[in-house]
């Protein structure tokens, strides 16, 4: 396994993570018993970080983990890191009520997220949104003082903007931002990833397949089941999901030239964009898993890279990468 620093100030991980939200929410239902021995192979094969949000199945998800990670050789799980979201407030039909980033919330947050887990310590902990109502400075101080106490080791942030970026790297030290980046979602690229690397704060990249839509897998038929989050994303929806399907296909020409998978290829593309990024695969399957791992193995060169921007150029995504009721709530779009 490779690995990488988040930023100057955080952990060293796996060169590839394991985003763990698809296995309790949100890409319809997921085999329990699959999804751990998922996380068990993971770990095994050197993957050390694991991500989640608080409210990813409201809790399920961090209580899948904390089962997993007792369950996992000893060796295995003394090297897994978490990484943990929180803010969301959900309601019991499982919708959505905004983001809290008040310093006693999120305390509260911290203390549930630990049960579930069954830690002493989350390693990077983030609110998922900006709370719009609370400076971030406040709720990057009060995550400080948890790590203060010991109770989080690094602080991350997630999908903010640059003017975001500053402010709370002035409060306390920023280990990464994760944020959403792959061949169809490169909007970091002109202002935040630079002040990003300015700062000396890393990138845990999610959504480096877009949800399935470049994995190579996802067919211009699939039905998508009740609850699946790919049924209200813009670039799933008709005409969008046929362009961005053609995107795929002229990728999968480039991929097979050299003899991997579109999902390897468009992983491995991340990977090269800079050592202090991580790609956070979103696999909840151990084949899947297996696929992702192989990006490690591959080297794309300048004429691979060149090949790929002509199959995929920026800007070439057709739809938002959130429906618009959620795009205002990216301070990263604003």
């Amino acid at each position: 396994m490779q690995h990488r620093t988040l930023g100057t100030t955080g952990p060293r991980v796996s060169a590839l993570g394991l985003g763990a939200m698809g296995m309790s929410a949100l890409y319809g239902e997921a085999d329990r018993a699959e999804s751990i021995a998922t996380i068990h192979a993971a770990l095994d094969a050197g993957v050390t970080l694991i991500d989640t949000g608080d409210f990813y199945g409201m809790g399920h998800n961090e209580l899948l983990i904390g089962e997993a990670l007792r369950t996992a050789g000893e060796a295995s799980r003394a090297k897994a890191l978490t990484s943990v979201k929180f803010g969301a407030l959900r309601d019991p039909d499982g919708g959505w009520s905004g983001y809290d980033g008040r310093p006693a919330a999120v305390k509260n947050f911290a203390a549930y997220s630990l049960q579930r887990l069954g830690t002493d310590h989350i390693d990077v902990y983030r609110i998922a949104r900006v709370d719009p109502d609370v400076p971030i400075e406040e709720t990057v101080g009060a995550i400080a003082e948890l790590v203060e106490a010991g109770h989080v080791r690094h602080i991350g942030l997630s999908e903010v903007g640059p003017d975001t970026l500053r402010r709370a790297a002035a409060v306390a030290p920023i280990s990464d931002l994760q944020i959403e980046y792959s061949l169809i979602s490169r909007g970091i690229e002109d202002r935040i990833l630079p002040t990003a690397r300015e700062l000396g704060i890393g990138v845990t990249a999610y959504g480096v397949l877009s949800r399935g839509l470049i994995s190579g897998h996802f067919d211009r038929d699939r039905q998508l089941g009740a609850g699946d989050f790919r049924g209200m994303s813009p670039r799933f929806q008709g005409e969008n999901l046929q362009r961005n399907l053609d995107l795929v296909d002229a990728l999968r020409k480039v991929a097979e030239g050299k003899g991997a998978s579109v999902a390897q290829t468009a992983i491995a593309w991340v990977l090269t964009q800079g050592e202090d990024i991580v790609p956070l695969v979103g696999a909840r399957r151990r084949d899947r898993l297996t696929e992702a791992l192989g990006a490690l193995d591959l080297t794309l060169d300048a004429a691979d890279l060149a090949a790929i921007e002509e199959a995929v150029p920026a800007g070439a995504a057709s739809g938002a990468r959130y429906p618009e009721s959620q795009m205002a709530h990216l301070d990263s779009e604003r």
